[in-house]
């Protein structure tokens, strides 16, 4: 395993996909805010919550930007197919299992059952995070695939 070159393009790839993700967000593809609702999960403070939650999210990326690699070495070495192959399936997982799981772990998270309170003021996102906008899914599936075709691309074993 290449860590040099795991490091670079990881974060190269996240990068761009939480830009991605912030930018569709800009021209209104999706409500979501991935960054804004990691950091709200360890504070309360609006301008705090966005600049963890970009911490995070850079973090959480890399973290599975190995995972990818890992990928990659049991597949026989990267190819951008294979990358973008890895980012359908990752968000397939991110929109179908893990936004409906979100409220569940979030202490300031609504969930469809129970509903907004005092303290859980974010609206859940649903399946396949539809309740940020029907364009949601096609905002993840880019960023996602954009990151695995440069981890694809770029990553050298």
């Amino acid at each position: 395993m290449n860590w040099a070159a795991w490091l670079v393009w990881g974060f190269a790839g996240t990068v761009v996909l939480t830009t991605l993700m912030a930018g569709t967000q800009g021209v209104g593809l999706t409500r979501m805010n991935i960054p804004y609702i990691l950091g709200t999960m360890f504070t309360a403070n609006r301008d705090r919550a966005k600049v963890l939650g970009v911490g995070l999210h850079l973090v959480n990326g890399w973290i599975f930007s190995l995972v990818y690699v890992l990928a990659f070495h049991v597949w026989g070495g990267p190819t951008w197919w294979k990358g973008v192959a890895i980012g359908l399936v990752h968000s397939a997982f991110v929109l179908v299992a893990g936004m409906p799981a979100l409220p569940g772990l979030h202490p300031r998270m609504a969930s469809e059952q129970r509903g907004p309170t005092v303290v859980r003021q974010l609206e859940p996102p649903g399946f396949l995070a539809l309740h940020y906008g029907a364009r949601t899914p096609i905002s993840v599936v880019l960023a996602h695939v954009a990151f695995g075709l440069i981890l694809g691309v770029f990553y050298r074993p």
